[in-house]
């Protein structure tokens, strides 16, 4: 990959921010990550390796509910996806890693979603 490519700073800022943010067991990490048309949601164990819940605007049930609604509120909506499927897996606090994008828009809306059904970060 190109050094001075936008992608490229995107991946080394996140990779700054994992050396910091984990998830663990109790509290595992849900990990977001955007592309120009979709926007993808994961609660991972870092601990054990395995992606415990996702959701996204790709997700066959999504997919539909989405239609016509702008980036933000699909975002929202997979937010409030994630947090009820977390929910229905007994998680009820996560660590939120923005994946190097920053703390606007659509990623702001997918919190917010997630914060508003009950998962707390």
């Amino acid at each position: 990959m190109a050094k001075n490519t936008r992608a490229a700073a995107r991946v080394r800022r996140h990779a700054r921010v994992r050396k910091n943010v984990t998830g663990t067991t109790e509290r595992p990490r849900l990990n977001v990550y955007k592309s120009l048309f979709a926007i993808y949601a994961q609660v991972i164990d870092d601990s054990a390796g395995h992606t415990l819940v996702s959701a996204s605007t790709v997700d066959r049930d999504l997919r539909e509910k989405a239609k016509g609604m702008k980036k933000s509120e699909q975002a929202k909506l997979v937010g409030q996806a994630i947090a009820e499927r977390a929910k229905s897996k007994g998680i009820s606090s996560v660590v939120f890693d923005r994946g190097g994008f920053r703390y606007v828009g659509r990623v702001k809306a997918l919190a917010d979603g997630a914060r508003e059904n009950g998962l707390q970060f």
